[in-house]
């Protein structure tokens, strides 16, 4: 089977990781508990941040929230281990931008998410990534963003909704709240 994944809050925890960042360089102290009620992608508001002065800080933070310690939610890893060792593709869609995506493949590749390099994409804007995944002929998909999985209703591929917070008001497409519901799903559908 084909598998394709986005990696941005779907395989990888990165907005949390960020708003780590975003306290320490803030010097702010900002709890979880808020984080879990940003009801949008960015994570700024909290913080009192415009948001200019939040694309800003973002930007300014790639380095950092990309390439540090952020952590793959649990199993995630083990489970796309599994599906490559049973043989199935595995196919990664980002939309990182162009610049970030040969470091990006690398350091999936040390954090131990399984990668052909033939099959990892990057560097596309949403619509693009629309027209990679259509093209892929995937047998399941993953993504954290609704509006990437309405656009693929039509399409003969398992569609899956990563659990996020700002998704939570979304009933149309299965969800998926742990990596653990993934492995459980494909073992019933193999």
């Amino acid at each position: 089977m084909r598998f394709g994944f986005d990696i941005d809050d779907t395989l990888i925890n990165l907005r949390e990781h960020a708003f780590h960042i975003y306290n320490h360089k803030l010097h702010k102290n900002i709890g979880l508990d808020i984080f879990m009620q940003i009801g949008r992608v960015e994570i700024h508001e909290p913080f009192g941040l415009s948001d200019e002065e939040g694309k800003e800080m973002w930007n300014n933070s790639l380095e950092e929230i990309y390439y540090t310690n952020c952590p793959a939610f649990p199993h995630a890893i083990e489970t796309l281990q599994m599906l490559d060792k049973a043989g199935h593709s595995i196919f990664y869609i980002t939309a990182r931008p162009k610049e970030h995506g040969e470091r990006t493949k690398e350091w999936m590749k040390q954090k131990g998410f399984p990668v052909n390099d033939a099959r990892f994409f990057y560097g596309m804007k949403d619509e693009e990534k629309i027209d990679i995944i259509k093209d892929l002929h995937l047998d399941y998909y993953v993504d954290d963003k609704p509006t990437i999985l309405k656009t693929l209703t039509k399409e003969p591929i398992h569609l899956l909704l990563k659990d996020q917070p700002y998704n939570r008001d979304i009933d149309d497409y299965e969800r998926m709240i742990n990596w653990k519901d993934f492995a459980k799903l494909i073992k019933t559908e193999s």
